[in-house]
């Protein structure tokens, strides 16, 4: 590798450093239960609240016929299948959401929805005043159909006359139906507000990287997916019609879906950075067409569950986009290559770590042809350092002269000066891949390796009393500190392999103590990763080298340079366009100076 190709490598390396600084990142499963049904009277009613005993006159001229559903006690009924337990409240929306399979970073059961931190409010026109449909308390009816539970919560003001809230939950999956449907009671207006708060709460390690992953995704009626900025706080507005709408946690999400479309929608994000529990507060307000009630065309969905690309992209149109993978042509790597093998290799592996190490070996595989071009790219430029520096030194400061001199001796003995770099350039789309592969996948969660309690979060071997600055925290993360050592190994061993000198030759161990800070507080399963590519890249060079015969390529190359002698030689279409690129150049120049 020459200069040129060094100063290449140089400012890919400062690309990639400015990328991650600013864009920063078994067994037979047992058969399905049953889905189970439970009521229950919760301890505290609303006796204890304003609307309790005696609804005033203004309250009740508002609600009209419902206003005798404003009082009473809050029951609450719970509808459990494999992957969850719903709790939810006679008033006709959820109280509480508990993944049955997973657990907080603390061990504590993993609530997408609470009481506490979540409220929901369905403003509608009736009798020309505003009504919240939440509000109102409702008889619970729980029946089954199939493999799904049906419970309604319904308002009775007759035989004909009623206003129900309908929820089917199936026995297997996050995703559950829910529809709204009248009949003698008459909702008014051009649109129905539903408004859905959420103080998320803290469920991992890091609450400074689950508070940059945490944001309002929403996907549009023209097919366009969109989104409020993952790390400050944000609010927008949309009136293009909406499909669906996400609160989007690192690993988890809570989204509501129309079959039909929501005519508009707005959302906002914001957080308090001296509030430890909570790592956002994510409000979502959408419009329901009061039509869609009336026709009984008001169908929506509800998911809460995993941010897990296999299951979200059988959820609906788009939704699988909330994992975010990359632009292409990485997001194409990990679709296709990665991912798929990542799932093969778990099909009969159980240890993550085990599986990372394979993935590792699986790529400098499939990426051997490459690496071995690379080398003999930088073997062919060692070779000719000698002669290059000789035209250097006869050139003195005319640069365009000696260019010209470079690439003559390039032409004569067969050499392209890139060919050690661009194998490396062609490796970019893994190397970005794995930088969003392994943070954003569920699958690596709480997953321990070593003294890695969580591949999907950064390792500690120490807590510093202070934090350092530039991003590197307060702990000290020991598969980063390796990944960094046999970055910098790697880089000293390349550079007896290189022509490189100079100042060049230093500023290439600049990187790797870059890379030190930004990978600090990253998943532990990408600095393994990168560690342990290091150590087979160490043993790909030494099994390279081994069978690498210098002597036979300067032979090649004298060869070359006789054909190019005799005018038997073939000029390589690359080398004569950049050829002919720098004779334009120094024609241009003297046009110039004239």
């Amino acid at each position: 590798m020459d200069r040129n190709s060094a100063i290449g490598l140089t400012l890919i390396a400062v690309l990639l450093g400015a990328y991650f600084y600013f864009f920063s990142p078994s067994p037979e499963p047992p058969k399905s239960k049953p889905v189970s049904t439970e009521i229950f009277t919760a301890k505290k009613d609303t006796t204890s609240q304003k609307l309790v005993d005696v609804v005033d006159s203004t309250i009740a001229k508002q609600y009209g016929d419902l206003a005798t559903f404003l009082t009473g006690k809050e029951e609450f009924t719970i509808v459990e299948n494999d992957e969850l337990k719903l709790t939810f409240s006679n008033r006709g929306t959820l109280s509480e959401v508990n993944l049955k399979k997973f657990k907080t970073y603390s061990q504590q059961p993993l609530l997408l929805a609470k009481d506490d931190n979540n409220k929901f409010s369905m403003v509608a026109s009736y009798n020309g005043r505003a009504i919240d449909l939440y509000q109102l308390h409702y008889r619970p009816e729980v029946s089954k159909n199939g493999d799904t539970t049906q419970i309604s919560f319904v308002a009775r003001l007759s035989d004909n006359s009623f206003l129900k809230h309908i929820y089917s939950i199936p026995t297997k999956g996050y995703h559950f139906t829910y529809r709204i449907e009248t009949q003698g009671v008459s909702l008014t207006g051009k649109s129905i507000d539903f408004s859905w708060v959420d103080f998320v709460p803290l469920q991992e390690k890091d609450l400074t990287d689950s508070r940059n992953k945490t944001t309002v995704n929403y996907y549009l009626a023209n097919g366009s997916f969109d989104g409020l900025s993952d790390t400050s706080p944000d609010a927008k507005s949309v009136s293009d019609g909406l499909k669906w709408v996400a609160i989007k946690q690192k690993f988890f999400l809570s989204a509501i879906f129309t079959k039909d479309k929501f005519t508009s929608g707005s959302f906002t994000t914001a957080f308090d950075v001296k509030d430890s529990s909570h790592v956002k507060k994510a409000e979502v307000n959408i419009s329901i067409p009061a039509e869609a009630v009336a026709s009984k065309k008001a169908n929506f969905s509800y998911y809460f569950g995993p941010n897990d690309y296999r299951i979200t992209k059988d959820v609906a149109e788009g939704f699988s986009r909330n994992v975010y993978l990359g632009w292409p042509p990485v997001i194409w790597v990990n679709k296709f290559l990665l991912m798929p093998v990542f799932e093969f290799l778990q099909s009969f592996i159980g240890n993550y770590g085990v599986i990372i190490l394979l993935l590792v070996l699986f790529m400098k595989l499939l990426l051997m042809p490459l690496t071995y071009s690379s080398y003999m790219g930088m073997a062919k430029m060692r070779l000719l350092k000698p002669e290059l520096d000789a035209i250097k030194e006869k050139n003195g400061d005319n640069m365009t002269q000696a260019q010209q001199d470079q690439m003559k001796l390039y032409q004569q003995a067969g050499v392209n000066p890139f060919s050690g770099c661009i194998p490396l350039i062609l490796q970019m789309p893994i190397l970005f891949s794995m930088f969003y592969l392994f943070p954003n996948s569920i699958d690596l969660r709480q997953q321990p390796f070593l003294w890695a309690e969580d591949l999907s979060t950064w390792d500690s071997i120490a807590t510093l009393p202070f934090s350092v600055p530039f991003g590197y925290g307060n702990h000290v993360s020991l598969f980063v500190l390796l990944m960094t050592a046999s970055q910098l190994v790697y880089t000293w061993q390349n550079n007896q392999l290189t022509s490189v000198q100079g100042p060049m030759k230093s500023m290439q161990y600049i990187m790797p103590l870059i890379f030190l800070f930004f990978f600090n507080s990253f998943s532990a399963g990408l600095s393994f990763y990168y560690f342990v590519s290091n150590l087979i890249t160490f043993a790909q060079q030494a099994v390279i080298k081994r069978f690498v015969d210098e002597d036979k390529i300067k032979a090649i190359m004298d060869e070359n340079r006789k054909k190019a002698a005799s005018g038997t030689s073939k000029k390589s279409p690359f080398m004569a366009k950049l050829a002919d690129a720098m004779k334009a150049s120094e024609e241009a120049r003297k046009k110039t100076k004239k």
